[in-house]
């Protein structure tokens, strides 16, 4: 993906640095945000509601900087891409996301999803003929060990016997719909701008999501009408904070200081996605959390580094 544009020669470098910081923060409280939205409303009608109101944003935002230029520009070939993309990046993740947190906290569900670049990278190695080397391995290694260990509470041999249940399934559903998404933009979107990828996305999976949500939870559209500010807090958190907000600071970031430097912040998306979900939700935080964190953690480092 490309930036959105260029970044003003004045802008401070502190001051990009920090809006990665914020960045980071924003989409790690995307998943106790999420949990609230998800304890109290079926997955497929939230993420309608979330993915409608980011949508309008988008679009204001979309046309405030360029009109409708960027979307006339648009080739058959890269609307069918788009919409493939948001067949996987939107409807499928998003569903797949809220989901999984009706089976699993918060935490551990953002500490596993944050293994996302090593699919990512092994199914570009295979697919795209891209190359991997030792550094990456060992990164690759320590992040899926690091995710089995979250995942099972230490004991990852459990994987193997059983031990994964509904709320696993759905997080690995999760990554793989974002590593296709990730390498559809490498093969079929190069040339268009990332703003206006995220808004056709967010237009063509939104579509999918309100059918799905009509066929399979004909009465959960209408049910967030009924419920209180908590929920509608969280939802607004997510639309706002961590879809539209979060992706202009990263994206800022990108323009600024690359896109080695700026992704190297989202290594810290779990690290807050597991401390606001203690201080927010109360979840617990145990041994196999702290050292399968620790592991996943590692292993980012050691790929970005190594991609770098």
């Amino acid at each position: 993906m490309t930036a959105v544009a260029t970044a003003p020669a004045t802008t401070r470098p502190w001051l990009v640095h920090l809006k990665l910081l914020g960045m980071a923060g924003l989409w790690g409280a995307a998943w106790p945000a999420g949990k609230v939205v998800a304890s109290q409303a079926p997955a497929l009608s939230a993420s309608s509601w979330r993915f409608a109101l980011s949508l309008l944003l988008l679009l204001g935002w979309l046309l405030v900087r360029s009109g409708a230029a960027t979307l006339k520009a648009l080739t058959p070939r890269q609307w069918a891409g788009l919409a493939l993309g948001g067949a996987l990046g939107v409807f499928g993740y998003a569903a797949f996301f809220l989901m999984g947190l009706q089976h699993l906290p918060a935490g551990r569900a953002a500490l596993v999803v944050t293994t996302n670049p090593v699919l990512t990278l092994l199914l570009a190695a295979w697919l795209l003929g891209e190359r991997l080397n030792t550094r990456i391995a060992l990164g690759m290694v320590l992040a899926v060990g690091g995710a089995a260990v979250v995942l099972t509470h230490g004991k990852p041999w459990t994987l193997f016997t059983g031990g994964a249940g509904v709320g696993e399934a759905l997080l690995l559903g999760c990554v793989l719909c974002w590593s296709g998404y990730t390498l559809l933009g490498k093969k079929l979107l190069g040339g268009i701008d990332a703003l206006t990828t995220t808004t056709v996305t967010a237009g063509f999976g939104l579509s999918l999501l309100l059918l799905s949500a009509a066929l399979f939870e004909p009465a959960g559209l209408a049910l967030p009408l009924q419920l209180g500010l908590g929920w509608w807090g969280a939802l607004l958190f997510m639309v706002v904070g961590s879809t539209v907000l979060a992706y202009a600071w990263y994206f800022e970031g990108v323009a600024a200081l690359g896109a080695g430097a700026a992704s190297a912040y989202i290594s810290l998306v779990p690290v807050f996605g597991v401390a606001i979900a203690t201080f927010w939700l109360g979840e617990a935080v145990d041994a196999s959390l702290l050292a399968g964190g620790a592991l996943v953690l590692a292993g980012m480092v050691v790929m970005n580094k190594a991609r770098r």
